[in-house]
């Protein structure tokens, strides 16, 4: 008995075999190996979907799809690059073909002529359409009239009676194009738009320096029916402004698109236009939208107060 319960107390008094130990910073080891180990999982997984749906016949749904959408993907990526590449020579584009319009419809283009060079002659002003005086409160080059006349601040919002031209709302300022040296003008060159029969035409129409008689109509963006309202843009009827007369002895808007050929003999024929062939809502358009921009609602105010500064 002695033997075995010393037997017993030695076997109480020996040290544990397997002390106990901290165990959750091995946790925490585990857990960030086991986070490594499932994303490698994860992407190792992505791969290999892809990698087998590529190994699939030709003829398979899903590689067709795959295949469409990653050529989606990489003409998106083509697309946009160039776009963003392409950004300034477009705006150079913009600004030059906008200064051919003006240049041509002023008569300032010869034939193979440098626009660049007959531009030089153009002097850009802003033009405060409420007081008609000219103002330097934004620089041309940065202004742009049509996001204006978006900008509730920048534009007037037109009754149905106002809105002839049919634009909606009017900017509150417009670009002008003097054409000459110093403060004296040969011509000027106003910014017009209205609506057609199908689209909004955008144009320019310039003034001798009498600011009365007119001496081009240019129109550079619309959506006319090609053959009909598009024939705007053909230059014999271009020409046909060329010498009429926008307003009457009374200052009153007098110059009209007639349906069919204006009589040479006819008492109106210097404020009359021939229409154009088939294309009579584009024709009352044009009326229209000149009837707007050159009287009181657009540049009316302005072009009378140029003319009694260059009477005084």
């Amino acid at each position: 008995m002695t033997q075995a319960g010393d037997n017993n107390m030695s076997k109480q008094n020996e040290p544990s075999a397997k002390p106990q130990t901290a165990t959750q910073p091995v946790v925490m080891q585990v857990s960030r190996a086991g986070e490594q180990s499932s994303n490698q999982d994860l992407a190792g997984g992505v791969k290999g979907k892809l990698r087998r749906i590529m190994l699939r016949p030709n003829d398979s749904t899903a590689k067709t799809l795959l295949v469409t959408f990653m050529l989606c993907l990489g003409c998106s990526l083509l697309v946009s690059a160039a776009a963003v590449l392409l950004r300034p020579t477009q705006a150079a584009n913009a600004m030059l073909d906008r200064q051919r319009n003006i240049v041509q419809v002023a008569g300032l283009l010869e034939e193979g002529g440098d626009v660049q060079s007959a531009f030089k002659n153009v002097k850009s002003r802003i033009v405060n359409l409420d007081t008609g005086e000219f103002t330097d409160e934004f620089n041309g080059s940065d202004f742009d009239q049509t996001l204006a006349a978006r900008d509730p601040a920048l534009s007037t919002a037109l009754s149905k009676d106002e809105d002839i031209a049919g634009i909606g709302r009017r900017s509150r300022f417009a670009e002008v194009y003097l054409i000459g040296s110093g403060d004296n003008f040969d011509k000027i060159v106003l910014p017009v738009h209205g609506l057609g029969l199908w689209s909004t035409l955008y144009g320019f129409v310039s003034l001798q320096s009498d600011l009365t008689t007119i001496a081009g109509l240019k129109f550079y963006q619309h959506a006319e029916t090609p053959g009909l309202g598009g024939e705007v843009d053909n230059p014999v009827w271009q020409g046909k402004w060329s010498g009429k007369l926008a307003f009457d002895a009374a200052g009153d808007v007098a110059i009209e698109v007639v349906k069919g050929v204006v009589d040479p003999a006819g008492a109106r024929a210097a404020w009359q236009v021939d229409g154009l062939a088939g294309a009579t809502l584009t024709s009352r358009g044009v009326s229209n939208l000149l009837q707007f921009w050159l009287d009181d609602q657009g540049f009316g105010t302005f072009i009378e107060n140029l003319k009694q500064r260059e009477a005084s």
